[in-house]
């Protein structure tokens, strides 16, 4: 049985109690991409995979200012319990985000200076204002992990 979901003024699905776990991460993704874009990064790709299974993800690759290539990921916890969206970030997770990037680097002809993000956003992205009376937090960690750390 298929069921329609209440689509906000951009005719997309809109982002509240009943979003899908993917609604609720594009939206966090697309406030950590307005936040950087904000700070002068340059969006580059969104949602890098690598091929077949076990691979990893970056969900947003930013360009700096000065040229830095950035991999930037993004978690969104609704609340601060069991570590908060910063949490989450395991050295397995991290080992996967720097696995796509070797993949990523691989395809250009030089390799910039890279180095890797994390956006953490505490609260819900695309709620309805108010809801659970906890506003946006948007925190942006530089530098956050390296890559030589995760092996």
């Amino acid at each position: 049985m298929w069921f329609s979901r209440k689509q906000g003024p951009s005719g997309a699905a809109e982002s509240g109690p009943t979003a899908t776990t993917k609604q609720r991460g594009d939206a966090a993704e697309d406030a950590a991409l307005e936040h950087l874009q904000r700070q002068g990064l340059r969006l580059v790709q969104r949602n890098f995979r690598t091929p077949g299974r076990g691979g990893g993800e970056v969900d947003l690759i930013m360009r700096d200012r000065d040229g830095t290539l950035v991999f930037v990921e993004v978690r969104q916890r609704a609340s601060a319990s069991r570590g908060g969206a910063g949490g989450s970030i395991t050295a397995l997770k991290q080992r996967r985000i720097v696995f796509a990037a070797r993949h990523f680097l691989q395809r250009l002809g030089s390799e910039p200076p890279c180095r890797f993000d994390v956006v953490l956003i505490q609260g819900r992205t695309g709620a309805p204002e108010g809801d659970r009376g906890a506003p946006v937090h948007i925190e942006w960690l530089r530098a956050a992990f390296d890559a030589t750390a995760t092996f």
